[in-house]
């Protein structure tokens, strides 16, 4: 699958934006995320300053707090992330987020189907195939379409 996204990065086929959208929907009438979580346990958000600010306001701590506590920086790729996972905002009894509604934007965006134009984020879902079965699906389904017009 891997090599196969690499393959699309390179030379994507014709009306590839027209078959990610369908392909978007048609995952999200497979998966739950609730029933996974696998994200929130593995991986962890990039925290941008409007998600400190939002979170932190929502959990009556300061910027500084907030990140002291629950943040450290990633000098390498200059983004501040989660120090611990699983996540600390995941309930682990009921795999959802308890800071749902102030969620980190990465949180809210994931597993990026949509975030930029599906070529220029394949090295993306190459990562997150291992991680979350929602991208899975979606390559899983892109192949077999993209075979199918071969």
């Amino acid at each position: 699958m891997k090599r196969f996204l690499a393959r699309v990065e390179k030379k994507p086929p014709e009306k590839f934006y027209s078959l990610m959208r369908t392909l978007d929907r048609e995952v999200w009438d497979e998966i739950d995320c609730t029933s996974c979580a696998r994200c929130c346990k593995t991986m962890t958000p990039t925290f941008t300053q409007k998600d400190i600010l939002r979170i932190s306001a929502h959990l009556h701590m300061t910027p500084h707090a907030f990140k002291k506590k629950w943040l450290w920086y990633d000098k390498k790729d200059k983004d501040w992330v989660n120090v611990q996972r699983p996540c600390q905002f995941l309930d682990m009894h009921t795999n959802r987020c308890t800071i749902y509604a102030v969620r980190p934007a990465d949180c809210a965006g994931f597993p990026h189907f949509k975030k930029k134009t599906p070529v220029e984020y394949m090295h993306v879902h190459q990562q997150n195939i291992a991680h979350c079965p929602a991208t899975y699906l979606m390559v899983e389904k892109m192949v077999q379409k993209l075979e199918m017009v071969h």
